[in-house]
């Protein structure tokens, strides 16, 4: 637990005196009548707290420079736990979590009026939710009535969502490792399915092959919806559906990664339905290689993504022009962005407990540089579809490569290095295994 509480006493640290800050968990959402989703926590609520069960709410309350941590969860029930699984509870959070206080979840309201008491600041996600909001109202409007009798009223509301999402950017070492492994799974995932894809399978079943392997290598947790794309499906960024049957000479575009203990693996790989590039796929593969190599080479201190992605942007533009795919004036292509037909999307992300991670990346006019301790994606890619305005040759190939990348003090580390992108090393793997 040293960890979140060394996260807590960061956050704590900037409080102003007198101060109180609020953290919601999420709560279990309906499927299907009575039967709910698979849980998953709230990140930042599970950043400080690493308590992974519905229902709760975390304080932190800042008086005279000395902070109590105060958590708020489910009281232990038999009956409930016979029926819906084991609770924590109020005694053993104490231990396990390293909590000061802990109190019933069903108690949130009387506690919070008691320890609204002379408090100043209140620190809040903004818009974070009406049950939260209307809790707190309730809360704040039976004390304001009482200001009369000596009562300091609240009188600042402020936004942590911020500054946790700023601690969130910076990648401990613990998280480094986790990551690490949330890259080696998601990895082993994207090699299964390399090794099984053969033609007449069904985009689902080779989605199940990577999710048995990320399970079989030590989580049931997927950092996000799989996508597995065959033919111009790879050509819709966020194609899930995953219903189509997989075609001899087609690309399959795999963008899957695991969740290990909370953080995300995010990994694409594009490869031949049946084990062997076609001279097409084969050239239009290579210069998305050669330019996601290109800006993992940049990915160091000190640049920034944009920065990357308008090297990347030309390098791409210049191979489609060598390639003939397109004709023309390349600078215009590329002052008039016409290039966004075939490559739409940025070249990647911030990744962490989320996979589409939290932190300030800047504005276009000035887009915030990497620093040491981020984690990013790398995922360029070329979709050229069925309607292009291309020759028949190129149509129906939609390819991407990605991978996540450490930012270290001299450069970066590839999280997830161990599933090949080679084309030899693709080909040798669906042949020989």
């Amino acid at each position: 637990m040293t960890e979140f509480i060394k996260r807590r006493q960061i956050f704590a640290n900037s409080m102003l005196d007198n101060s109180m800050a609020i953290f919601p968990a999420n709560k279990e959402l309906m499927r299907s009548n009575d039967t709910e989703f698979r849980f998953r926590q709230n990140s930042d609520f599970y950043y400080l707290t690493g308590f992974n069960e519905p229902d709760a709410c975390l304080l932190l309350i800042k008086k005279d420079g000395l902070v109590k941590s105060v958590l708020f969860n489910r009281k232990k029930d038999k009956t409930a736990e016979i029926w819906h699984g084991y609770r924590l509870g109020q005694e053993a959070a104490l231990a396990e979590l390293a909590i000061d206080q802990a109190f019933p979840i069903d108690d949130l309201e009387i506690k919070l009026s008691e320890f609204f008491t002379n408090v100043e600041h209140l620190y809040y996600p903004v818009l974070s939710g009406a049950s939260l909001d209307h809790c707190l109202q309730s809360v704040l409007n039976k004390l304001r009535s009482k200001t009369r009798s000596g009562l300091i009223d609240t009188n600042q509301f402020l936004n942590w969502q911020p500054q946790i999402h700023e601690m969130r950017l910076f990648k401990s070492s613990y998280e480094q490792e986790l990551m690490r492994k949330a890259g080696e799974i998601s990895a082993l995932g994207h090699v299964r399915a390399m090794q099984q894809c053969q033609p007449g399978m069904w985009e689902y079943q080779l989605q199940l092959e990577v999710e048995y392997e990320f399970a079989r290598q030590g989580t049931r947790d997927v950092a996000y919806n799989s996508i597995v794309a065959s033919g111009n499906n790879a050509c819709i960024l966020h194609y899930t559906e995953n219903d189509k049957q997989l075609q001899d000479g087609d690309l399959v575009l795999i963008d899957a990664g695991a969740e290990y203990q909370g953080y995300a693996g995010d990994i694409t790989r594009t490869f031949p339905v049946n084990g062997r590039f076609s001279p097409q796929q084969a050239a239009l593969y290579e210069l998305v290689l050669d330019c996601q190599l290109f800006a993992i080479a940049q990915v160091k201190p000190n640049i920034s993504m944009l920065a990357i992605n308008a090297l990347v942007v030309r390098k791409m533009s210049e191979g489609l022009f060598n390639l003939s795919i397109v004709k023309g004036d390349l600078e215009s292509f590329i002052k008039e962005e016409k290039y966004k037909v075939f490559y739409m999307h940025g070249l990647g992300h911030f990744i962490g407990l989320d996979v589409h991670d939290v932190g300030n990346s800047g504005s276009v006019a000035e887009p915030r540089a990497l620093e040491a301790g981020m984690v990013v994606t790398i995922e360029p890619g070329l979709y050229i579809s069925h309607d292009a305005d291309v020759d028949e040759c190129w149509k129906g190939i939609g390819i991407r490569i990605e991978d996540d990348l450490l930012v270290t003090e001299n450069g970066n580390e590839i999280l997830t290095a161990a599933v090949p992108k080679s084309i030899q090393e693709i080909e040798a793997l669906m042949q020989h295994g």
